[in-house]
């Protein structure tokens, strides 16, 4: 008994080597390796112990050498609920859930552009971004000279779709001190709804510029210069609120043909008839315009001054228009001062070019405005007061050139003529501008550093004022 008991640690040993015997036994019966054979190195294995109480593990199988068999695949642990296991190579990767991976919303920043925020079935879509205008204006003349330091403006859009990526909107509000008119508080410039699921008849509902001239139409922060023309801002028409129809595609010839028709209120942007005014009542009126655009060598960024981009292929843009709006109380027919004696109707008309190819860039139009009577006069307060349209009509020409993929030079003149007595005071004091800039593009025209110099004259070119500017305008 006492041999039995000393043997059991024994036997418990050999029964528990038995199941690796044929490993033992085929390993002896290999060749020894030669004196100068090199050695390899072989991969270290894991030697899973079993546990005692379960059942013994069925012996592994080998191929007889040479060559070793490729190991068994081995099974992946089991990763914690919630955690996606990662692709073996060699394996399948673990199957996705595609309703978890197209439910997350899609955000986007980008320098420039701002942020948006797309939602996972793209039916959604909101854009931010914001623009600051920093501008230093040196002035001088015989009388005075002048230098003002100011956020010129400041400007937050908002702007995306909705239930289809072709039902649009934007909404944007200004709040430098020069964006507010005299008696409006209101922020808002821009403010619609657009539609474009039909080719050549997209409709625009809300606040917006009036598709009236190529000049006025580009956006402000797409500028050649530090400002617009005085031409552009004498007879242009503003924003205003109405209804657009239009297309950039007419008759699908490849962009070569666009059209824009607008019927609005005519009184421009936050404004409302003024029908209790004893002086003279407002009655409602409207604005129509019809806008025709024909680009010959297909579709280019006409909407922005310059190229930047150096155009490898030349392109050009050709446009007309006219207007007339009925029963406007504004004396620039959509924005400007508020008349009180009564109204006036404006005929419009305007016609314009732009060409750009290899950085070069050309911008020239004509505009013409007339009103159907020269002024209103009534008795205030004992006194005769007497309010006079503006008539007149102008034109500008401005080009550039990058020097390099950065840098830009442009020269502009302009000259505007009145045919009543208001625009005639005024251009005969300062109806003619000539001057050139330079432009410094960080990042397009979303981050651009410009300065501009002026002479400003009339008929006696003598008299005139200097004006040198200094911009740095940003959108982030």
């Amino acid at each position: 008994m006492n041999i039995l008991k000393n043997s059991f640690p024994l036997l418990r040993l050999a029964l528990f080597s038995l199941p690796f015997l044929p490993c033992t036994i085929a390993a002896a019966q290999q060749p020894a390796p030669g004196p100068t054979a090199p050695l390899e190195a072989v991969p270290p294995s894991v030697v899973v112990i079993p546990d005692p109480a379960s059942a013994p593990p069925a012996p592994p199988s080998y191929a007889p050498p040479p060559p070793p068999a490729a190991p068994a695949p081995v099974a992946p642990l089991a990763e914690p609920a919630g955690v996606p296991s990662a692709p073996t190579t060699g394996s399948t990767p673990a199957p996705v859930d595609s309703t978890q991976a197209s439910s997350a919303p899609e955000f986007v920043l980008a320098p420039g552009k701002g942020m948006s925020l797309t939602s996972a079935d793209k039916r959604f879509q909101i854009g931010v971004r914001a623009r600051v205008q920093l501008r230093e204006t040196l002035q001088k003349d015989d009388i005075q000279t002048q230098l003002e330091s100011q956020v010129r403006t400041l400007r937050l859009v908002v702007a995306g779709h909705f239930l289809v990526p072709e039902l649009k909107y934007l909404i944007q509000l200004a709040f430098g001190a020069n964006d507010f008119e005299n008696g409006n508080s209101s922020p808002i410039f821009d403010a619609f709804v657009e539609y474009t699921k039909t080719r050549d008849l997209n409709v625009s509902v809300g606040q917006f510029f009036v598709p009236f001239d190529r000049a006025r139409t580009i956006r402000e922060f797409a500028l050649q210069f530090v400002d617009r023309q005085g031409v552009v801002r004498e007879l242009t028409l503003d924003r205003d609120v109405g209804i657009m129809f239009s297309s950039q595609d007419l008759f699908g010839w490849k962009n070569r043909l666009a059209y824009h028709l607008f019927v609005g209120g005519g009184d421009g942007r936050n404004r409302v008839a003024d029908a209790k005014n004893k002086y003279g009542p407002q009655t409602p009126g409207v604005l129509v315009v019809g806008r025709l655009i024909t680009r010959p060598f297909g579709a280019f960024d006409d909407d922005q001054e310059g190229d930047i981009t150096r155009s490898a292929t030349p392109h050009l843009a050709l446009g007309v228009a006219g207007g007339y709006n009925i029963s406007t109380n504004r004396d620039h027919s959509t924005y400007g001062a508020t008349y009180t004696l009564g109204t006036f109707n404006y005929a419009h008309g305007a016609a314009d070019l732009v060409f750009k190819w290899r950085g070069f860039s050309l911008l020239t139009e004509a505009l013409y405005r007339k009103a159907n009577t020269e002024e209103h006069t009534a008795t205030v307060a004992m006194q005769k007061v007497t309010e006079r349209s503006r008539s007149g009509y102008g034109f500008f020409a401005q080009a550039g050139q990058m020097v390099t993929s950065k840098l830009e030079i442009a020269v502009r003149g302009e000259k505007l003529w009145g045919t009543d007595r208001a625009l005639k005071d005024l251009a005969k004091a300062s109806g003619r501008q000539v001057g050139g800039g330079l432009n410094l593009y960080l990042n397009g025209h979303a981050f651009k550093l410009q300065s501009d110099y002026f002479y400003v004259f009339g008929d006696d070119i003598g008299k005139g004022s200097h004006v040198a500017r200094l911009q740095l305008d940003a959108s982030f």
